[in-house]
């Protein structure tokens, strides 16, 4: 299976010559941004194929056509080149859940982005899930690569906080938010982990949608965001 290079990030080249924004990122943030997203893949593609123990940063970097001195320019470790991969879906999320309209509800705000984001729309998206749970399955027995799985859960997270208190109000307990955040973060990441130990597909029932929204019921189920709603 050949890699698609880049293709994620055409759409943030304009064709016409503006002059920089804050509030977009630069031609050489971007251009890092791609070449990372090249080796998070290369590398998730190889750990599918054979494994952690299998694969070298060497055969990573050249899959990706990039040289080792590149590779290490940007990572530490083999394991540790999925990351931008695996953090990719959360950082759509985030951006999902921060669009929400004013007044919304945090449980149901929450739970319409989460079963939005982790419901497959193209064939891309799709393909994306499956590298997913590859990864997953291959972190089982590889304990770098679990950590790197938690420690974009855990950054995930703490990002995650900002947007809820921006949801929730400036009355919001900060606990509350916490805990929100930390429901939501878990609810994803355990319904993914138990989606990725079966052969259950994408969409429907035991997908990672249905999972997350039904974890995420259940450890809020308690929590005053969601009785006030």
């Amino acid at each position: 299976m050949h890699l698609r290079r880049s293709q994620a990030y055409a759409s943030w080249v304009s064709t016409k010559p503006e002059a920089p924004t804050p509030s977009l990122p630069s031609l050489t943030e971007r251009r890092k941004a791609a070449t990372q997203l090249d080796i998070a893949r290369a590398a998730a593609e190889l750990f599918t194929e054979r494994g952690p123990d299998g694969t070298t940063a060497e055969e990573i970097a050249q899959r990706a056509s990039v040289a080792l001195r590149t590779f290490y320019r940007y990572f530490r470790s083999k394991q540790d080149a999925v990351a931008p991969l695996l953090a990719g879906g959360a950082d759509r999320w985030r951006e999902r859940l921060a669009a929400t309209e004013p007044g919304a509800g945090v449980p149901e705000a929450l739970e319409r982005s989460i079963a939005a984001a982790l419901t497959p729309e193209t064939g891309a998206d799709a393909e994306g899930l499956r590298w997913t749970r590859g990864l997953l399955r291959a972190a089982a027995e590889d304990p770098a690569l679990r950590a790197v799985w938690y420690r974009v859960n855990q950054e995930s997270e703490e990002r995650l906080r900002e947007v809820v208190a921006g949801l929730a109000g400036p009355a919001a307990d900060p606990l509350e938010v916490r805990l929100a955040a930390a429901a939501a973060t878990d609810a994803i990441r355990i319904a993914l982990e138990s989606w990725a130990e079966t052969d259950a597909p994408e969409r429907g029932e035991g997908a990672p949608a249905a999972l997350a929204v039904r974890c995420l019921r259940e450890l809020m189920g308690g929590m005053r965001l969601l009785r006030d709603a």
